[in-house]
């Protein structure tokens, strides 16, 4: 068996090469991984919310009882 070897020329490079060679450089990202975070997000947000306001009604609410006694 023979090895195949080939030399480079760095002054030839053809147009297709250069092509191939800056796409593999360019990087790409799914819009549907990024939509899905968004989702994400909001559901945590929104869950965040309901609590801290769900923890202030009972604050208010155990204030207005105590303030009646």
């Amino acid at each position: 068996m023979k090895k195949k070897t080939r030399d480079i020329n760095l002054f030839d490079i053809s147009k297709t090469e250069y092509k191939s060679l800056r796409s593999d450089k360019i990087r790409t990202t799914d819009i549907n991984i990024l939509l899905n975070r968004v989702r994400l997000t909001k559901k945590t947000e929104f869950k965040k919310k309901i609590t801290y306001i769900g923890l202030l009604l009972l604050l208010i609410g155990i204030a207005s009882i105590f303030s009646l006694f």
